[in-house]
């Protein structure tokens, strides 16, 4: 992972070099207002490819409306600031209506340039057309480099998973042995920062890329969040359990059997079968005879269903996306 000092460093260096590349097109071509072409180049680099896309696609749709409205403006009441105040007006309700909140600016400073030509003939627009196309034009072309950071979010997903098999190994323990020390939840407070930060690479990662496979990382850290709310029920449960239950044995020995498989390629077919198999083991066994045992047991029944949901949420999502993860 790149470190914050790196990353503004590299930013500053684009988004400089992309305003700069831009001034000096315009100027090449003879275009009036040429810094104006680096601001809007500015304005318009984004974090990703994706959001890049967007804000362009946006602001070229908000440009052709400004353009409508200052040629009615100006054409109604001259080049006057009274006509741009009126632009304004129109232009922006139009802007907050759309949510074209970013292209407000942009695009006024642009048609605030007729003022200065004092017309809106084909040389004054094709100037400022020119100017908006450079400058998104390069912008756009400043985030071609952007890439997923295919090493950080498998680094991520590695270290989620290992704390999730820490989890459930003592969950194990802690079903048969009460004392098991510093049994307090701590630990999930360490996995949800790790989830945090998968998902916001993972969605990164996606803004960035434009292939159907690179939904698979976004969907996948999802499914790992989903599954980390089911672990704390589970760990809930199994924290109030104060007796050792004839069935605790073999559901502890189940959840090893869990964080020993537990990795990003087990599609959880195999242990959910192992599940069912012991859920109907379990059936089986003795009523409990005493009410703190039943209690126990009533908590180890809930954790049961909590273990069936958490291997299927992990199982329908290797169903679900076995074409991307091949393409991945």
């Amino acid at each position: 992972m790149k470190s914050f000092h790196r990353t503004v460093i590299e930013n500053t260096i684009k988004i400089a070099g992309a305003a700069a590349i831009a001034i000096l097109t315009a100027l090449c071509l003879d275009i009036e207002f040429a810094v104006s072409a680096g601001i809007v180049a500015i304005l318009t680099i984004q974090p990703t490819k994706k959001e890049t896309i967007r804000t362009a696609v946006g602001r070229l749709m908000a440009f052709g409306i400004a353009l409508l409205i200052a040629w009615l403006a100006f054409g109604v009441l001259g080049y006057t600031m009274t006509a741009f105040f009126l632009y304004l007006a129109v232009f922006i309700l139009i802007c907050q209506i759309f949510r074209w909140y970013s292209a407000m600016a942009m695009n006024s400073v642009l048609i605030s340039h007729f003022l200065t030509f004092g017309n809106m003939g084909w040389e004054a627009v094709s100037n400022e057309v020119f100017l908006f196309v450079i400058g998104v034009g390069i912008g756009i072309l400043a985030n071609l480099h952007l890439h997923k950071n295919v090493d950080y979010i498998e680094e991520l997903k590695t270290q989620t998973d290992q704390q999730i098999k820490r989890i459930l190994s003592r969950m194990s323990e802690r079903i048969l042995d009460q004392d098991v020390a510093d049994y307090n939840g701590e630990c999930f407070v360490e996995l949800w920062d790790s989830i945090r930060k998968a998902g916001n690479v993972a969605e990164e990662n996606y803004n960035n890329q434009f292939g159907s496979a690179d939904v698979y990382d976004r969907e996948y850290i999802r499914m790992r969040d989903r599954q980390c709310q089911v672990l704390y029920e589970m760990y809930k449960n199994v924290r109030t359990i104060e007796t050792t239950p004839i069935t605790a044995t073999r559901i502890s020995e189940f959840l090893k059997e869990m964080s020993e498989a537990y990795h990003k390629d087990n599609t959880g077919e195999e242990l959910l079968q192992h599940f069912f198999e012991m859920d109907q083991e379990m059936k089986t066994r003795p009523l409990p005879t005493e009410r703190k045992e039943f209690e126990d047991r009533a908590m180890l029944f809930g954790l049961l269903r909590n273990i069936e949901e958490f291997l299927k949420l992990k199982m329908e999502f290797s169903q679900k996306y076995a074409k991307e993860k091949s393409l991945y």
